[in-house]
Protein backbone atom coordinates (compact mmCIF):
# COMPACT_ATOMS: atom_id res chain seq x y z
CA UNK A 1 0.00 0.00 0.00
CA UNK A 2 2.94 2.57 0.11
CA UNK A 3 4.58 4.35 2.96
CA UNK A 4 3.34 3.73 6.10
CA UNK A 5 1.64 6.55 7.91
CA UNK A 6 2.41 7.29 11.58
CA UNK A 7 -0.30 8.65 13.77
CA UNK A 8 0.79 9.16 16.86
CA UNK A 9 -0.32 10.66 20.04
CA UNK A 10 1.34 10.56 23.44
CA UNK A 11 -0.44 11.15 26.94
CA UNK A 12 1.71 10.41 29.67
CA UNK A 13 -0.83 12.06 32.28
CA UNK A 14 -4.43 12.85 30.97
CA UNK A 15 -7.43 11.01 31.17
CA UNK A 16 -9.24 9.74 28.47
CA UNK A 17 -12.21 8.46 28.95
CA UNK A 18 -13.96 5.84 27.25
CA UNK A 19 -17.56 4.49 27.55
CA UNK A 20 -17.38 6.32 30.92
CA UNK A 21 -14.08 4.52 32.20
CA UNK A 22 -11.25 7.13 32.89
CA UNK A 23 -8.03 5.50 31.70
CA UNK A 24 -5.09 7.05 33.44
CA UNK A 25 -2.41 5.93 31.85
CA UNK A 26 -2.53 5.31 28.11
CA UNK A 27 0.62 5.19 26.78
CA UNK A 28 0.89 5.52 23.13
CA UNK A 29 -2.02 5.68 20.65
CA UNK A 30 -1.39 4.49 17.26
CA UNK A 31 -2.18 4.01 13.50
CA UNK A 32 -0.04 1.82 11.62
CA UNK A 33 -1.74 2.33 8.09
CA UNK A 34 -0.50 3.85 4.44
CA UNK A 35 -1.65 7.08 3.89
CA UNK A 36 -2.78 6.71 0.76
CA UNK A 37 -5.18 4.15 2.31
CA UNK A 38 -6.83 5.88 5.27
CA UNK A 39 -7.64 9.08 3.80
CA UNK A 40 -9.84 7.19 1.69
CA UNK A 41 -12.07 6.30 4.78
CA UNK A 42 -14.72 9.23 3.65
CA UNK A 43 -16.27 9.60 6.88
CA UNK A 44 -14.46 6.82 8.66
CA UNK A 45 -11.11 8.51 7.91
CA UNK A 46 -8.95 9.06 11.45
CA UNK A 47 -8.55 13.27 11.49
CA UNK A 48 -6.23 14.77 9.37
CA UNK A 49 -5.03 18.51 8.85
CA UNK A 50 -6.29 19.76 5.30
CA UNK A 51 -3.91 22.14 5.14
CA UNK A 52 -1.10 23.89 6.99
CA UNK A 53 -2.91 26.27 9.60
CA UNK A 54 -2.09 29.74 8.67
CA UNK A 55 -1.51 32.61 11.60
CA UNK A 56 -3.57 35.91 12.00
CA UNK A 57 -2.19 38.15 8.98
CA UNK A 58 -0.03 41.21 10.51
CA UNK A 59 -2.06 43.75 12.27
CA UNK A 60 -4.79 41.52 13.15
CA UNK A 61 -5.83 39.57 16.64
CA UNK A 62 -7.71 36.70 17.28
CA UNK A 63 -10.25 37.46 19.84
CA UNK A 64 -12.85 34.06 19.47
CA UNK A 65 -12.74 30.88 18.18
CA UNK A 66 -15.81 28.66 17.92
CA UNK A 67 -14.85 25.00 17.59
CA UNK A 68 -17.55 22.82 15.88
CA UNK A 69 -15.97 19.08 16.16
CA UNK A 70 -16.86 15.96 15.36
CA UNK A 71 -16.56 13.06 17.61
CA UNK A 72 -13.43 10.89 17.65
CA UNK A 73 -13.03 7.47 15.99
CA UNK A 74 -15.62 5.02 17.24
CA UNK A 75 -16.91 1.61 16.75
CA UNK A 76 -19.63 0.60 13.78
CA UNK A 77 -23.68 1.52 15.10
CA UNK A 78 -25.20 -1.35 16.27
CA UNK A 79 -27.10 -1.38 12.90
CA UNK A 80 -24.27 -1.71 10.94
CA UNK A 81 -22.08 -4.16 12.99
CA UNK A 82 -24.92 -6.77 12.47
CA UNK A 83 -24.32 -5.93 8.52
CA UNK A 84 -20.87 -6.03 8.42
CA UNK A 85 -20.99 -9.97 11.15
CA UNK A 86 -23.63 -10.72 8.55
CA UNK A 87 -20.91 -10.13 5.49
CA UNK A 88 -18.30 -11.38 7.68
CA UNK A 89 -20.09 -14.31 8.25
CA UNK A 90 -20.61 -14.98 4.37
CA UNK A 91 -17.04 -15.84 3.70
CA UNK A 92 -15.88 -17.52 6.98
CA UNK A 93 -18.92 -20.41 6.64
CA UNK A 94 -16.36 -21.28 3.01
CA UNK A 95 -14.18 -24.06 3.54
CA UNK A 96 -11.30 -23.73 0.90
CA UNK A 97 -10.02 -20.58 -0.40
CA UNK A 98 -8.50 -20.21 -3.67
CA UNK A 99 -6.98 -16.47 -2.63
CA UNK A 100 -4.69 -16.91 0.62
CA UNK A 101 -5.42 -13.41 1.46
CA UNK A 102 -8.60 -14.78 2.87
CA UNK A 103 -7.08 -17.47 4.70
CA UNK A 104 -7.38 -15.31 8.22
CA UNK A 105 -10.56 -15.97 8.41
CA UNK A 106 -10.15 -19.49 9.43
CA UNK A 107 -9.12 -18.36 12.76
CA UNK A 108 -11.13 -14.32 12.60
CA UNK A 109 -13.33 -13.32 15.44
CA UNK A 110 -15.31 -10.04 15.08
CA UNK A 111 -13.52 -7.93 17.78
CA UNK A 112 -15.51 -4.88 17.80
CA UNK A 113 -18.19 -3.01 20.16
CA UNK A 114 -20.67 -0.84 19.15
CA UNK A 115 -21.74 3.06 18.74
CA UNK A 116 -18.98 4.09 21.10
CA UNK A 117 -15.02 5.83 21.24
CA UNK A 118 -12.37 3.37 20.62
CA UNK A 119 -9.51 3.96 22.47
CA UNK A 120 -7.77 6.10 19.25
CA UNK A 121 -10.98 8.33 19.33
CA UNK A 122 -10.47 9.13 22.62
CA UNK A 123 -6.99 10.17 21.87
CA UNK A 124 -8.37 11.85 19.23
CA UNK A 125 -10.17 14.46 21.23
CA UNK A 126 -8.04 14.54 23.84
CA UNK A 127 -5.10 15.74 20.96
CA UNK A 128 -7.61 18.75 19.65
CA UNK A 129 -7.71 19.83 23.14
CA UNK A 130 -4.23 20.19 23.45
CA UNK A 131 -3.88 21.27 20.26
CA UNK A 132 -6.59 23.94 20.81
CA UNK A 133 -5.46 25.48 24.00
CA UNK A 134 -1.87 26.13 22.62
CA UNK A 135 -3.14 27.55 19.45
CA UNK A 136 -5.88 30.00 21.81
CA UNK A 137 -3.83 30.42 24.67
CA UNK A 138 -3.51 33.62 24.40
CA UNK A 139 -7.24 34.59 24.78
CA UNK A 140 -7.97 31.87 27.52
CA UNK A 141 -7.68 33.27 31.58
CA UNK A 142 -9.36 31.78 34.50
CA UNK A 143 -12.06 34.32 33.71
CA UNK A 144 -12.39 33.46 30.22
CA UNK A 145 -12.15 29.12 29.80
CA UNK A 146 -13.99 27.66 26.85
CA UNK A 147 -17.38 26.92 27.10
CA UNK A 148 -18.25 23.47 26.20
CA UNK A 149 -21.91 21.96 24.94
CA UNK A 150 -22.11 18.38 23.12
CA UNK A 151 -24.94 16.48 21.83
CA UNK A 152 -26.34 13.98 23.39
CA UNK A 153 -25.17 10.20 22.68
CA UNK A 154 -22.10 8.99 24.32
CA UNK A 155 -19.44 9.34 22.18
CA UNK A 156 -20.18 12.63 21.47
CA UNK A 157 -20.01 13.70 25.15
CA UNK A 158 -16.57 11.13 25.62
CA UNK A 159 -15.45 13.34 22.95
CA UNK A 160 -16.14 16.75 24.70
CA UNK A 161 -14.44 15.52 28.11
CA UNK A 162 -12.06 14.20 26.43
CA UNK A 163 -11.33 17.74 25.08
CA UNK A 164 -11.80 19.39 27.87
CA UNK A 165 -8.58 16.82 29.55
CA UNK A 166 -6.55 17.22 26.91
CA UNK A 167 -7.09 21.55 27.05
CA UNK A 168 -6.13 21.23 31.14
CA UNK A 169 -3.23 19.08 29.98
CA UNK A 170 -1.91 21.11 27.93
CA UNK A 171 -2.41 24.18 30.21
CA UNK A 172 -0.44 21.74 32.82
CA UNK A 173 -3.99 21.81 34.63
CA UNK A 174 -4.02 25.54 35.03
CA UNK A 175 -7.56 26.25 33.12
CA UNK A 176 -9.82 23.33 33.56
CA UNK A 177 -13.07 23.64 31.20
CA UNK A 178 -15.60 21.17 31.72
CA UNK A 179 -18.54 20.49 29.72
CA UNK A 180 -21.37 22.72 31.08
CA UNK A 181 -24.46 21.48 28.31
CA UNK A 182 -25.64 18.08 26.86
CA UNK A 183 -28.42 18.64 24.30
CA UNK A 184 -30.62 15.97 24.44
CA UNK A 185 -31.05 13.48 21.18
CA UNK A 186 -34.63 12.27 22.13
CA UNK A 187 -36.94 12.61 18.64
CA UNK A 188 -37.26 16.23 17.99
CA UNK A 189 -35.51 17.59 20.71
CA UNK A 190 -34.34 20.63 20.09
CA UNK A 191 -30.77 20.41 19.55
CA UNK A 192 -28.33 22.18 16.84
CA UNK A 193 -25.67 20.01 17.05
CA UNK A 194 -27.66 16.61 15.68
CA UNK A 195 -29.71 16.26 12.69
CA UNK A 196 -32.58 15.37 14.15
CA UNK A 197 -35.37 17.38 13.58
CA UNK A 198 -36.87 17.17 10.16
CA UNK A 199 -38.59 14.11 9.62
CA UNK A 200 -40.02 14.44 5.72
CA UNK A 201 -36.16 15.22 4.64
CA UNK A 202 -35.11 12.34 2.12
CA UNK A 203 -31.36 10.08 2.65
CA UNK A 204 -29.23 9.24 -0.02
CA UNK A 205 -29.97 5.68 -0.18
CA UNK A 206 -30.75 6.28 -4.41
CA UNK A 207 -27.59 7.85 -4.90
CA UNK A 208 -25.22 5.54 -3.15
CA UNK A 209 -26.88 2.75 -4.21
CA UNK A 210 -26.62 4.13 -7.48
CA UNK A 211 -23.05 4.26 -7.07
CA UNK A 212 -22.81 1.03 -5.65
CA UNK A 213 -24.43 -0.40 -8.28
CA UNK A 214 -21.40 1.20 -10.50
CA UNK A 215 -18.56 0.26 -8.86
CA UNK A 216 -18.93 -2.48 -6.44
CA UNK A 217 -20.40 -5.64 -8.67
CA UNK A 218 -16.37 -6.67 -10.02
CA UNK A 219 -15.14 -6.66 -6.51
CA UNK A 220 -17.77 -9.30 -5.83
CA UNK A 221 -17.31 -11.22 -7.92
CA UNK A 222 -13.70 -11.32 -7.34
CA UNK A 223 -14.72 -12.33 -3.49
CA UNK A 224 -17.06 -14.85 -4.87
CA UNK A 225 -14.30 -16.16 -7.05
CA UNK A 226 -11.92 -16.14 -4.02
CA UNK A 227 -14.06 -17.89 -1.97
CA UNK A 228 -16.71 -20.15 -3.81
CA UNK A 229 -20.07 -20.32 -2.79
CA UNK A 230 -19.94 -17.46 -0.18
CA UNK A 231 -22.70 -15.30 -2.33
CA UNK A 232 -21.18 -11.94 -1.50
CA UNK A 233 -23.41 -9.16 -2.53
CA UNK A 234 -21.95 -5.89 -3.35
CA UNK A 235 -23.86 -4.44 -0.40
CA UNK A 236 -21.14 -6.69 1.40
CA UNK A 237 -18.63 -5.48 -0.10
CA UNK A 238 -19.12 -2.18 1.60
CA UNK A 239 -19.96 -3.02 4.65
CA UNK A 240 -16.66 -5.51 4.26
CA UNK A 241 -14.43 -2.49 3.34
CA UNK A 242 -15.81 -0.38 6.24
CA UNK A 243 -14.74 -3.30 8.16
CA UNK A 244 -11.06 -2.38 7.48
CA UNK A 245 -11.41 1.03 8.84
CA UNK A 246 -13.42 0.36 11.95
CA UNK A 247 -11.03 -2.65 12.69
CA UNK A 248 -8.26 -0.54 11.53
CA UNK A 249 -8.76 2.47 14.16
CA UNK A 250 -9.54 -0.10 17.00
CA UNK A 251 -6.32 -2.37 16.89
CA UNK A 252 -4.12 0.54 15.77
CA UNK A 253 -2.71 -1.04 12.20
CA UNK A 254 -4.43 -2.07 9.54
CA UNK A 255 -6.74 -4.72 9.58
CA UNK A 256 -6.34 -7.96 7.29
CA UNK A 257 -9.86 -7.15 5.62
CA UNK A 258 -7.72 -3.92 4.21
CA UNK A 259 -5.92 -6.17 1.89
CA UNK A 260 -9.07 -8.08 0.26
CA UNK A 261 -9.23 -4.79 -2.16
CA UNK A 262 -7.03 -2.52 -3.91
CA UNK A 263 -5.88 1.48 -3.57
CA UNK A 264 -8.31 2.38 -6.70
CA UNK A 265 -11.49 0.62 -4.74
CA UNK A 266 -11.40 2.49 -1.77
CA UNK A 267 -10.93 5.22 -3.95
CA UNK A 268 -14.56 4.51 -4.83
CA UNK A 269 -15.57 4.12 -1.41
CA UNK A 270 -14.31 7.33 -0.84
CA UNK A 271 -16.74 8.87 -3.67
CA UNK A 272 -19.61 6.57 -2.06
CA UNK A 273 -19.60 9.14 1.21
CA UNK A 274 -19.26 11.92 -0.68
CA UNK A 275 -22.39 11.34 -2.26
CA UNK A 276 -23.90 9.95 1.13
CA UNK A 277 -23.21 13.50 2.42
CA UNK A 278 -23.56 15.27 -0.20
CA UNK A 279 -27.49 13.60 -0.82
CA UNK A 280 -28.09 13.02 2.97
CA UNK A 281 -28.06 16.37 4.90
CA UNK A 282 -25.73 18.50 2.30
CA UNK A 283 -26.69 20.55 -1.36
CA UNK A 284 -28.12 17.78 -2.91
CA UNK A 285 -30.71 17.04 -0.04
CA UNK A 286 -33.39 19.75 -0.29
CA UNK A 287 -34.10 19.63 3.51
CA UNK A 288 -30.39 19.04 3.90
CA UNK A 289 -28.61 22.67 4.82
CA UNK A 290 -32.06 23.78 6.69
CA UNK A 291 -30.86 21.34 9.63
CA UNK A 292 -27.26 23.39 10.10
CA UNK A 293 -29.46 26.95 10.34
CA UNK A 294 -29.86 26.85 13.90
CA UNK A 295 -26.10 26.55 14.72
CA UNK A 296 -25.46 29.11 12.31
CA UNK A 297 -27.85 31.68 14.33
CA UNK A 298 -26.17 30.54 17.24
CA UNK A 299 -22.89 30.96 15.71
CA UNK A 300 -23.81 34.79 14.54
CA UNK A 301 -25.37 35.29 18.62
CA UNK A 302 -21.15 34.75 19.77
CA UNK A 303 -20.00 36.99 16.94
CA UNK A 304 -22.31 39.92 17.51
CA UNK A 305 -22.59 39.36 20.85
CA UNK A 306 -26.45 39.82 21.24
CA UNK A 307 -29.12 37.41 22.07
CA UNK A 308 -29.95 34.14 19.54
CA UNK A 309 -32.42 34.90 17.04
CA UNK A 310 -34.45 31.96 15.72
CA UNK A 311 -37.25 29.49 14.72
CA UNK A 312 -35.49 26.08 13.66
CA UNK A 313 -33.65 23.90 16.13
CA UNK A 314 -32.88 26.28 18.81
CA UNK A 315 -33.69 25.29 22.26
CA UNK A 316 -34.86 28.75 23.43
CA UNK A 317 -35.10 28.08 27.33
CA UNK A 318 -31.33 27.05 27.31
CA UNK A 319 -30.01 29.60 24.81
CA UNK A 320 -31.77 32.49 26.76
CA UNK A 321 -29.93 31.55 29.88
CA UNK A 322 -26.10 33.14 30.35
CA UNK A 323 -25.97 29.67 32.38
CA UNK A 324 -26.47 27.55 29.31
CA UNK A 325 -25.98 30.20 26.50
CA UNK A 326 -23.37 32.87 27.99
CA UNK A 327 -22.03 35.29 25.61
CA UNK A 328 -18.74 37.46 25.46
CA UNK A 329 -16.69 34.29 25.89
CA UNK A 330 -13.84 33.79 23.67
CA UNK A 331 -13.56 29.93 23.29
CA UNK A 332 -16.83 28.34 22.31
CA UNK A 333 -16.42 24.21 21.52
CA UNK A 334 -19.28 22.32 20.59
CA UNK A 335 -19.60 18.39 19.99
CA UNK A 336 -21.85 16.77 17.32
CA UNK A 337 -22.19 14.51 13.98
CA UNK A 338 -20.87 14.16 10.63
CA UNK A 339 -24.49 14.69 9.06
CA UNK A 340 -25.26 17.52 10.74
CA UNK A 341 -21.61 19.06 10.38
CA UNK A 342 -22.23 18.50 6.64
CA UNK A 343 -25.64 20.38 6.97
CA UNK A 344 -23.81 23.42 8.72
CA UNK A 345 -21.41 23.60 6.02
CA UNK A 346 -24.39 23.63 3.26
CA UNK A 347 -26.20 26.39 5.16
CA UNK A 348 -23.46 28.54 5.72
CA UNK A 349 -22.07 27.92 1.60
CA UNK A 350 -19.05 26.47 2.61
CA UNK A 351 -17.90 23.72 -0.37
CA UNK A 352 -20.31 24.97 -2.86
CA UNK A 353 -20.72 22.80 -6.25
CA UNK A 354 -20.88 23.81 -9.55
CA UNK A 355 -22.84 21.08 -10.67
CA UNK A 356 -24.45 18.04 -8.14
CA UNK A 357 -22.44 15.20 -7.66
CA UNK A 358 -22.71 12.85 -10.46
CA UNK A 359 -24.10 9.33 -9.47
CA UNK A 360 -21.70 7.22 -11.20
CA UNK A 361 -18.56 9.36 -12.62
CA UNK A 362 -16.81 11.17 -10.29
CA UNK A 363 -15.40 14.49 -10.52
CA UNK A 364 -11.59 14.21 -10.16
CA UNK A 365 -11.53 18.34 -9.17
CA UNK A 366 -14.02 18.08 -6.77
CA UNK A 367 -13.61 19.43 -3.55
CA UNK A 368 -16.45 17.95 -1.83
CA UNK A 369 -14.49 14.69 -0.29
CA UNK A 370 -15.90 13.58 2.78
CA UNK A 371 -12.46 12.29 4.02
CA UNK A 372 -11.53 16.01 3.97
CA UNK A 373 -14.75 17.61 5.28
CA UNK A 374 -15.67 15.52 8.30
CA UNK A 375 -13.35 12.50 9.33
CA UNK A 376 -13.64 11.36 12.76
CA UNK A 377 -12.70 13.98 14.88
CA UNK A 378 -13.41 16.78 12.41
CA UNK A 379 -13.19 20.72 12.71
CA UNK A 380 -14.93 23.92 11.92
CA UNK A 381 -13.15 26.53 13.47
CA UNK A 382 -15.07 30.53 13.12
CA UNK A 383 -12.61 32.73 14.27
CA UNK A 384 -12.93 36.34 15.06
CA UNK A 385 -10.06 39.35 14.53
CA UNK A 386 -9.65 42.46 15.52
CA UNK A 387 -7.67 43.77 12.49
CA UNK A 388 -6.00 47.55 12.49
CA UNK A 389 -5.58 49.70 9.41
CA UNK A 390 -3.27 52.52 9.44
CA UNK A 391 -3.56 53.88 13.20
CA UNK A 392 -6.37 54.52 14.22
CA UNK A 393 -9.23 52.42 12.51
CA UNK A 394 -9.95 48.82 13.85
CA UNK A 395 -12.61 46.33 12.08
CA UNK A 396 -13.76 42.56 13.33
CA UNK A 397 -13.73 40.10 10.36
CA UNK A 398 -14.29 36.93 10.63
CA UNK A 399 -12.56 33.51 9.46
CA UNK A 400 -13.02 29.92 8.76
CA UNK A 401 -11.04 27.17 8.79
CA UNK A 402 -12.22 23.07 8.04
CA UNK A 403 -9.57 20.76 9.07
CA UNK A 404 -6.93 23.72 9.16
CA UNK A 405 -7.65 24.48 5.72
CA UNK A 406 -8.65 28.25 5.26
CA UNK A 407 -11.71 28.87 3.39
CA UNK A 408 -12.55 31.50 1.30
CA UNK A 409 -15.80 32.68 2.43
CA UNK A 410 -16.21 34.45 -1.70
CA UNK A 411 -19.79 34.11 -0.66
CA UNK A 412 -18.98 37.89 1.74
CA UNK A 413 -16.14 38.94 0.33
CA UNK A 414 -13.28 37.32 1.56
CA UNK A 415 -9.70 38.79 0.71
CA UNK A 416 -6.29 37.02 0.20
CA UNK A 417 -6.07 35.82 4.29
CA UNK A 418 -9.50 34.33 3.89
CA UNK A 419 -10.85 37.63 6.12
CA UNK A 420 -14.46 38.80 5.66
CA UNK A 421 -15.97 41.72 8.41
CA UNK A 422 -18.36 40.09 10.84
CA UNK A 423 -20.84 42.79 9.41
CA UNK A 424 -20.54 41.36 5.87
CA UNK A 425 -20.19 37.61 7.57
CA UNK A 426 -23.44 38.19 8.94
CA UNK A 427 -24.93 39.90 5.73
CA UNK A 428 -24.43 36.45 3.98
CA UNK A 429 -26.41 34.10 5.77
CA UNK A 430 -29.96 35.30 4.78
CA UNK A 431 -30.85 31.67 5.02
CA UNK A 432 -30.16 30.96 8.32
CA UNK A 433 -31.72 34.45 9.50
CA UNK A 434 -34.64 33.45 7.84
CA UNK A 435 -34.96 30.26 9.22
CA UNK A 436 -34.62 28.45 5.76
CA UNK A 437 -36.78 30.55 3.77
CA UNK A 438 -39.75 28.72 4.88
CA UNK A 439 -37.94 24.94 4.51
CA UNK A 440 -37.75 24.20 8.26
CA UNK A 441 -41.66 24.02 7.86
CA UNK A 442 -41.65 21.53 4.95
CA UNK A 443 -39.86 19.11 7.49
CA UNK A 444 -43.52 18.74 9.31
CA UNK A 445 -45.48 18.97 6.24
Amino acid sequence: MGNIFLLSVLCTIGIYIISGAAVTSCGDVTTNVPKELWTNWAMYSPYFAADKYESAPNGCQITQANILQRHGARYPTASAGERIMAAVAKLAAVQNYTDSSLDFLKNYTYPLSSDLLVPFGAAQSFSAGQEHFERYKSIVSEDQLPFVRASGSDRVIHSATNWTAGFSHASNHVYNPSLSVILSESDFANNTLDDNMCPDAGNSDEQTGTWLATYAPPIAARLNEQAPGANVSISDVYNLMTLCAFESVFINRESAFCNLFTQAEFEELEYYGDLDKYYNTGYGQELGPVQGVGYINELIARLTDEPVSDNTQTNHTLDASPETFPLGRAIYADFSHDNQMIAIYAAMGLFRQVTALNLTSPDTTRNWITSRLVPFSARMITEKLICTSGNVNQTEYVRIFVNDALQPLEFCGGDQHGLCTVDAFVTSQTYARNNGNGDFEKCFA
